[in-house]
């Protein structure tokens, strides 16, 4: 950033930032409220995105690359714990408040952002806001949640959510005997109507609990639980890994990253 000026103080209270740079670019507020919201300036070395931020004489830095397009609509991938409401409103024991509601989009800060993130966007304010849901999941499982302003992307993945495949890792208590296992994957019905067909497989099992690996078209929160219950298998954990083509691969739990330009669903 190389434009630079410090704000002459008028009152105790400071000068709306907004009117500063509406003088430093010599353009109108609107304008200057533009280029704070897109993240082009900077007070005392520090982005501020709030127009109506109050400056006392701290030096204000407008990028020489600031303009006046809106910021592009993104698309962010989220590694959701268990505990976050993603789509599905179902209350969950919160420690020390008892039954409550904790956004999953909350979890995008810039402190939780994923250290190997390519794609050189900074996170703003508007990124996090009007993003979609693309495919909810329950608030005890984990795994890849997907927001985006892009409308395109949300389009797809509302329109396509019964061809496009999703798989997860559900750990089981105990063993799974064979018939449940072949029950699953033969298909269930529903008052006479069959459930989306399912692809089960056997991860790792032992004693104590098995892990099975679940891909599905169409599934709604709920379901795999359900054909679980259905041939008598408790869950125990539960992880979405992967929505149409694109994995959580290493995202860490309770972290996230943009989407690439060149990703697909």
């Amino acid at each position: 950033m190389t434009q630079r000026q410090t704000a002459q103080p008028e009152v105790s209270q400071g000068i709306r930032l907004s009117k500063c740079v509406a003088e430093l670019k010599a353009c109108s507020r609107r304008e200057a409220e533009q280029y704070i919201e897109g993240g082009w300036v900077r007070v005392a070395g520090r982005v501020v995105e709030e127009p109506q931020f109050r400056v006392r004489g701290e030096p204000i830095e407008i990028d020489p690359h600031a303009s006046l397009m809106a910021p592009a609509a993104v698309t962010i991938l989220l590694h959701k714990p268990p505990g976050y409401d993603a789509g599905t409103g179902e209350p969950v024991d919160i420690k020390g408040v008892g039954k409550g509601l904790r956004q999953a989009l909350s979890l995008v800060t810039a402190e939780s952002r994923a250290s190997d993130d390519r794609s050189g966007i900074a996170l703003l304010k508007k990124h996090t806001l009007h993003q979609a849901l693309c495919g909810p999941l329950e608030s005890r499982a984990s795994g890849l949640v997907v927001f985006t302003q892009d409308w395109r992307i949300e389009r797809k993945l509302s329109e396509d959510a019964g061809v496009i495949e999703q798989e997860f890792t559900v750990e089981i208590k105990g063993e799974v005997p064979p018939d449940a296992f072949d029950r699953l994957n033969r298909g269930l019905q529903a008052d006479g109507r069959p459930l989306p067909p399912v692809k089960v497989s056997i991860t790792s099992a032992g004693e104590a609990s098995t892990r099975l690996r679940f891909a599905i078209k169409g599934v709604h929160p709920g379901l795999i639980a359900y054909l679980c219950d259905r041939v008598g298998l408790e869950i125990v954990s539960m992880k979405r890994i992967r929505i149409g083509r694109m994995p959580l691969s290493t995202l860490p739990a309770g972290q996230w990253r943009f989407l690439m330009p060149y990703e697909r669903f």
